[in-house]
Parts: C-alpha cells; sequence; structure tokens
C-alpha cells in the first residue's frame, strides 16, 4: 500500500518501524544467525509482504551532485512503504561505515527512517540501529 507522503507523521513512522523490527526478529526468530545476507534478504521481504507491507527491493537511487545526477546508482536493500530503508547485514560486528552507508541513502533518497538491522547475532534488538533524517 502505497503511502501520502504528506499526511505522514513521526508517530506513524515510527510504527510502522516497529512492525518492521517485528518482522526482522521473527525472521530471525525462525533462520537463526550464521547464514548469508542474501537469505535474511529473502526471508524479511517474504515476512513484510506477508503483513500487508508495501516493498520495494534493491530500488536503485541516483548520485546527484550540487543538483546534478553523475550517473552512478546506489541500491538500497529494502524500502518499505516509501518511508523506512532497511539495510540488511549479515557480520560479525556492525561497523560506524554501515551507519554512515544507511545515513547516505536516507538523504539522497530523501527517506524519513533507516534501519541497520544485523541477523549475525544473538539479540536483533541490541544490533539494530535506528537512524532518523
Amino acid at each position: 500500500m502505497k503511502i501520502e507522503k504528506a499526511t505522514v507523521t513521526q508517530e506513524y513512522v515510527n510504527n510502522i518501524a516497529y512492525d518492521v523490527l517485528a518482522c526482522a526478529i521473527e525472521v530471525h526468530k525462525t533462520l537463526g544467525p550464521g547464514l548469508l545476507e542474501s537469505i535474511y534478504h529473502a526471508c524479511l521481504l517474504e515476512e513484510l509482504e506477508l503483513k500487508g507491507f508495501y516493498t520495494e527491493s534493491q530500488v536503485e537511487v541516483p548520485i546527484k551532485y550540487k543538483g546534478k545526477e553523475l550517473g552512478g546508482r546506489l541500491k538500497l536493500d529494502i524500502l518499505v512503504n516509501e518511508l523506512i530503508v532497511i539495510e540488511v547485514k549479515a557480520v560479525d560486528k556492525l561497523m560506524p561505515v554501515h551507519t554512515a552507508q544507511l545515513l547516505s541513502y536516507m538523504k539522497l533518497s530523501n527517506i524519513p527512517k533507516g534501519l541497520l538491522i544485523n541477523f549475525n547475532c544473538d539479540n536483533i534488538i541490541k544490533n539494530m540501529v535506528p537512524l532518523v533524517n
């Protein structure tokens, strides 16, 4: 379901983020840690769609510099309801560059919220980084 961005509140976005996190927890509970990022990506997409979210995968974002499009493209892992960017990781430890990457994606695509989720862990909540643009 596409959402009219003009009517979106911070509370609405936060509620969606909460539900998205519940989907990530379900995927992690079902699969556990230790798999490839691509597997978590596919399963999270499926879980989000089962819950009725509008999702897009591998969304291309153009690189713009001083108002000029330079031709390169970045790819967001998952975009939920055109409001939340999810960056999926399956790494031993999240690094500052992962947070910077998500923040850049959010700025370039003008998305208000991002979730950096690492599935290679014991606890999704403790290994998730929420960001606001």
